[in-house]
């Protein structure tokens, strides 16, 4: 019979399950490990960038709170797929109103992706939070906490959470790989770093798919599979455009979207992350601040949905105008 572990997302094979066993989040972990260890919480709001353990929290939490029992007292739903106000009406309100089983003398209702669900659909769910507060106790989980009407973050203890820093993704990656029996070079472990930027699920993501290629695995495998812009050739192009050569700043930042699959989203936070390291005789510290409030100006149009060559284009646009005659 096949050993399906091998075939395991390394995601959820090597997540913690215990609030013992996680890594990084250093001001967030000791304070829910509290609430376990009370066997008290209040409702709870996971703020945070994707990847970097809102999930994983929730799941430990609720295995170090209940035990063997945690199955039965934990109901994870995702805002994304229900965001409307008939799922807090029906799904959500049966959960909440039912008993806990076990000591505990509550259950945890899981709602990912909060911040997805309409302004009626919190208002409705607002009220549940106050209603059966006695017998659930709810974890949402956002991106983008703005989006959470205020009488729901009043109700909820916040907290927030930071990218992983490169020092716990290189350990998580270096573990991995052991266990996996996989040889990987120093340099394919900063590679995996760098193209993270801050996501746990990224990095392990991309530590998989390099290695169903090859059991060794080298900083040009990694580049070759990821999707996400490389410190040189985000460089090449800013660089390009710095120079006032559009064309060629435009014709790099199409190999990304072609050749590498790359989003646009992706493409912006590697600029966001690459400019302060420009050289102030290159950019100057006044421009890369104007530089700086563009982008974040671009990253709400691609939110709103505004095309991504468009607005990128924009971006090399707008560096390549300041450039300095020649």
């Amino acid at each position: 019979m096949p050993d399906r572990s091998a075939e395991a997302v390394w995601v959820e094979k090597y997540r913690p399950t215990s609030l013992r066993d996680m890594v990084g989040q250093e001001a967030i972990v000791p304070l829910l490990r509290a609430y376990a260890e009370k066997h008290s919480l209040p409702h709870l709001l996971f703020a945070g960038p994707p990847g970097t353990g809102k999930t994983t929290a929730a799941l430990a939490l609720a295995r170090d709170l209940y035990g063997s029992e945690w199955r039965q007292n934990f109901l994870e739903l995702n805002a994304s797929d229900s965001r409307g106000i008939d799922t807090v009406r029906t799904t959500i309100k049966e959960y909440a109103r039912t008993s806990a089983l076990g000591e505990i003398g509550f259950k945890i209702l899981f709602l990912d992706e909060a911040d997805n669900l309409t302004s009626e659909a919190q208002a409705s769910l607002r009220r549940l939070m106050e209603r059966y507060s006695g017998s659930c106790r709810f974890i949402l989980s956002c991106n983008y906490s703005s989006r959470i009407i205020d009488p729901i973050q009043s109700r909820c203890a916040v907290f927030r959470f930071r990218g992983y820093s490169d020092a716990a993704i290189r350990a998580q990656i270096e573990r991995v790989a052991k266990a996996e029996g996989k040889r990987i070079s120093p340099e394919a472990v900063e590679t995996l770093v760098t193209t993270a930027f801050g996501d746990m699920r990224r990095a392990i993501n991309l530590l998989q798919l390099t290695a169903t290629h090859a059991d060794s695995i080298t900083a040009a495998t990694v580049q070759e599979h990821a999707s996400v812009p490389l410190r040189r050739e985000v460089e090449g192009m800013l660089g390009a455009a710095l120079a006032g050569n559009f064309a060629e700043a435009r014709s790099r930042l199409y190999a990304l979207f072609t050749e590498r699959g790359t989003s646009g989203e992706e493409i912006l936070h590697a600029i966001h992350g690459y400019l302060p390291d420009v050289s102030d005789t290159v950019l100057p510290a006044r421009d890369k601040v104007r530089l700086i409030e563009y982008l974040g100006e671009v990253d709400f149009r691609l939110a709103q949905g505004a095309s991504e060559r468009v607005q990128l284009e924009a971006v090399l646009a707008h560096v390549a105008a300041g450039a300095p005659a020649k």
